[in-house]
């Protein structure tokens, strides 16, 4: 029984649990879909669309171009298999495991609902909006609004004040989401959206943190207390780790330490899963969206990977280092390099507005990119790219791409949001309150 193991092959075991130990399918349908989704278990939620929105991510680089539309019949029927909740920030989770976050529900109940908070002073709205969906099931926000402002209700009947008590019961669990119109939200009362025996049994809270343990350990394969409490946003560490112990008693967990992971200059503490394998060689090839479990977490990122990641979207454009939107580039079992990408749709046009090495790429690294780049350009439907001069890598980049044309980008002049981009609805704006 191994009780420790090198960088390289945590990093193996770390990307082998997230579904890049196998090859893409040739054809990628429900069935695919559900299980990448079962391996990562959540699948985070985030309103930039600058290349493509971030929850379909995950799946274009675990199975490479599948239909999205298939993506979308999964998370936003009416009676979905996937439903929306606090669980890594806003993500979806299997409609089943809602019971599962009665604990958090019951947190944000007790913390929002206080006296004189925003929840206490609103309770006439938050009762007509309650109202208004029993009687009309799912609506958006602007349904709402459109019909206080018919009715007269006063000036502070606002879009805020409607969609914030809409967030406050979808935290509580009394409203869940019902799909979505485009990417704006269709709020209903849980019942209308959950099974009745899923409501019917809500999880203890005890019970709920062993089994969001479990699997967030399944998830990663190896990780330390830390990366397990940030996959579910635990806050509770001594509840996760007294979990640990319990899991390495079942025989579900063993612990171990892996070279050069340290903590306060100690060797760190590390779990390894008992389904985990550790693969002799992993030769993945994919684009990763920052919210990717596999980076999400930026601390897990500097330790496997060895890379120091943060997204540039709130950085004033002259002191933009890799670009607005830096995409992780993942060859073989590790992160070699990162792409900012952009789709012009207007032009057809796949942007890539800057890339750059990180260490240790292997000799053919432009030309895997290359052809992931032009994988990606064709899922969404895009019939040309361009690279920019920006970036260490993009004259190798351009050089594996002798069909794309070149134009400049760079931190001082970034290629802003088509008109068709922004969101008017993502549900985020809570994100503090949450947190």
């Amino acid at each position: 029984m191994r009780s420790s193991l090198s960088a390289a092959e945590a990093r193996r075991v770390a990307l082998a649990a997230q579904g890049f130990a196998r090859p893409r399918p040739a054809a990628a349908g429900t069935r695919q879909l559900n299980a990448a989704l079962a391996r990562m278990a959540t699948l985070q939620i985030d309103s930039v669309n600058v290349f493509a929105r971030s929850h379909y991510m995950p799946l274009f680089s675990r199975v490479g171009a599948y239909d999205q539309a298939a993506l979308d019949r999964l998370l936003f029927a009416r009676r979905p298999a996937y439903v929306e909740y606090w669980a890594h920030v806003a993500a979806f989770i299997p409609a089943a495991d809602w019971g599962l976050f009665d604990f958090r529900m019951a947190a944000m109940r007790a913390k929002y609902q206080a006296p004189g908070g925003w929840f206490d002073t609103h309770r006439d709205i938050v009762e007509w909006v309650r109202a208004e969906l029993a009687d009309r099931g799912p609506l958006r926000p602007a349904q709402i609004e459109h019909d206080a402002k018919q009715g007269a209700r006063g000036p502070w009947w606002d879009w805020d004040v409607v969609k914030h008590a809409l967030e406050h019961l979808w935290l509580f669990g009394e409203v869940a989401i019902a799909g979505r119109r485009g990417f704006e939200r269709r709020y209903a009362l849980a019942e209308q959206v959950i099974p009745a025996h899923v409501l019917a049994a809500p999880v203890p809270k005890d019970d709920a943190i062993r089994e969001l343990v479990r699997r967030a350990a399944r998830a990663y394969g190896i990780a330390t207390a830390a990366d397990i409490a940030d996959y579910w946003r635990i806050a509770d560490r001594k509840a996760v780790i007294a979990t640990l112990g319990d899991l390495v008693d079942a025989g579900e967990l063993r612990p171990v330490t892996v070279d050069g992971w340290k903590s306060a200059g100690r060797p760190a503490k590390a779990w390894l899963h008992d389904e985990a394998v550790i693969p002799r060689r992993i030769d993945a090839a994919a684009i990763l969206t920052p919210f990717d479990p596999v980076v999400w977490f930026r601390d897990r990122a500097q330790r496997l990977f060895d890379f120091e990641y943060r997204i540039e979207i709130y950085t004033p454009a002259p002191r933009r280092r890799y670009g607005y939107y830096s995409l992780p580039v993942l060859l073989g079992d590790d992160i070699v390099g990162r792409v900012d990408l952009k789709a012009d749709r207007a032009r057809s046009t796949l942007l890539v507005q800057s890339a750059w090495w990180e260490h240790g790429r292997p000799a053919d690294a432009a030309a895997r990119l290359a052809d992931e780049l032009r994988l990606a350009a064709a899922w969404q439907g895009l019939e040309e790219i361009s690279v920019s001069r920006w970036g260490d890598a993009a004259d190798d980049l351009a050089g594996a791409l002798p069909e794309a044309g070149r134009h400049d980008a760079g931190p001082a002049a970034p290629v802003a949001l088509g008109a068709d981009e922004p969101d008017d609805d993502i549900g985020l704006e809570l994100e503090g309150l949450a947190s």
